[in-house]
C-alpha cells in the first residue's frame, strides 16, 4: 500500500489547511481526504485525557497504520498535512524511521501572531478558560507538566529554530521547502509554483488559495462564560454533537481578532528572540522582521471561526 511522497509539517495556525486544499486541486498530486490524520504523532493509541477538548482530538487520530495508507492512492503524488509534525521531535524520527526520503513543506508565520491566532481560535471555541492571552501564555508550562496536547503550547510551537535544528539531523536541506506564510498570503502563485517545482509536478496550474474567513473573538461575558463552561462539560460527555451548536452560539456576532498592540508584543519577544537567532543561523535567512512592530491587520488567511469546515471541538486544522 502507499505511503505520503511529501508531507505538509508546519506550523499550526499557518494557512496549512489553505494549502492544503490548494494543492488538492492539482491533478498530479493526491491530498489525503483526512487533512490531518496525526499519524506520526505517536506509536500506537493516542492519549486519552490532557486539555479541554484534548479527548475528542485524540479520537480523531488515524493510528493504525492500513487505516493511513488506505489515505493514499497508488500510482500518485501521495501528501497529507499535519502541521504539528515539525514541533514534535519523536513524529520527525517516525518520519524518517518509516519514509525517510519524503520531501516536507514548512509554512513559518510570525510567532508572537501564531500564538495569538492559535489562543483566539480556542478562546472563540469555549475551550480556552483564560479570557487574556498573556495570561494564558504563562500558564503553558503547566500545562505542558499536566499533558495538554501540543496545540495549547502557544509559545514552544512558535521556536521554530529548535525544530529546525533538529529536523535537518535526520533530513538532507533539499528535502525540505521552507516559505513563509505571509508568502503564501501575498504572493500565491509564485510561492505555488515554487511548491509544484519542489514536488516535480507542473507549474502554473495553481495560481490561488482559498481565503477563509477571520477568527471571531468573543467578549469575555457572563454569556461567554456560561456557554464555555457547558462546551467543555459537553465534550467530556457527547463531543462534537453537542459542543457543534454550542460553540456557533459562542461565534454569533463576535468581532474579529483583534491585533495585539506593540505592548503586547514587546511582552512576548523575549520567549522567541534567542530562538530567532538560531533560526537564522540555521536557515541562513533574515527573520528580524518578528521581532520589530507590526501592522494593526486583522483578517488574515488560514484562520477561520469555529464550526466551520474545521476539526471537532474547536481544533484548527492549520
Amino acid at each position: 500500500m502507499p505511503l505520503p511522497d511529501f508531507l505538509v509539517i508546519g506550523a499550526p495556525k499557518a494557512a496549512t489547511t489553505a494549502l492544503h486544499a490548494a494543492l488538492a486541486g492539482h491533478p498530479q498530486l493526491h491530498l489525503s481526504a483526512v487533512k490531518e490524520p496525526k499519524f506520526f504523532l505517536t506509536d500506537g493509541p493516542p492519549p486519552t485525557t490532557g486539555g479541554p477538548g484534548d479527548a475528542d482530538t485524540y479520537r480523531e487520530h488515524i493510528w493504525r497504520r492500513p487505516d493511513y495508507e488506505a489515505l493514499f492512492r497508488p500510482g500518485s503524488v501521495n501528501g497529507e498535512s499535519t502541521p504539528f509534525y515539525l514541533y514534535d521531535r519523536e513524529a520527525q524520527r517516525r518520519i524518517h524511521n518509516l519514509i525517510p526520503h519524503a520531501k516536507l513543506i514548512v509554512t513559518l508565520r510570525d510567532p508572537v501572531e501564531r500564538a495569538h491566532s492559535n489562543w483566539t481560535h480556542l478562546w472563540s471555541a469555549g475551550l480556552e478558560p483564560i479570557g487574556d492571552f498573556l495570561e494564558a501564555c504563562a500558564q503553558e508550562p503547566q500545562r505542558i507538566r499536566a499533558g495538554w496536547a501540543p496545540f495549547w503550547h502557544y509559545i514552544s510551537l512558535g521556536r521554530y529554530g529548535e525544530q529546525l535544528a533538529h529536523l535537518y539531523t535526520l533530513f538532507p536541506r533539499d528535502q525540505v521547502l521552507l516559505f513563509r506564510y505571509r508568502d503564501l498570503l501575498d504572493r500565491p502563485a509564485p510561492t505555488l509554483n515554487r511548491i509544484c517545482a519542489f514536488l516535480d509536478v507542473d507549474q502554473d496550474i495553481l495560481t490561488t488559495i482559498p481565503r477563509e474567513n477571520v477568527t471571531a473573538h468573543p467578549a469575555e461575558t457572563p454569556r461567554h462564560r456560561l456557554l464555555s463552561h457547558l462546551v467543555r462539560l459537553s465534550d467530556r460527555l457527547a463531543g462534537q454533537r453537542l459542543t457543534a451548536p454550542l460553540t456557533r452560539l459562542l461565534q454569533h456576532r463576535a468581532n474579529p481578532r483583534q491585533p495585539l498592540t506593540w505592548t503586547q508584543r514587546q511582552s512576548l519577544l523575549p520567549h522567541f528572540a534567542p530562538d530567532i537567532t538560531l533560526l537564522q543561523s540555521t536557515t541562513t535567512e533574515d527573520f528580524s522582521d518578528w521581532l520589530r512592530p507590526r501592522p494593526r491587520s486583522g483578517g488574515l488567511v488560514g484562520t477561520r471561526p469555529t464550526g466551520q469546515s474545521q476539526s471537532r471541538n474547536g481544533r484548527p486544522r492549520g
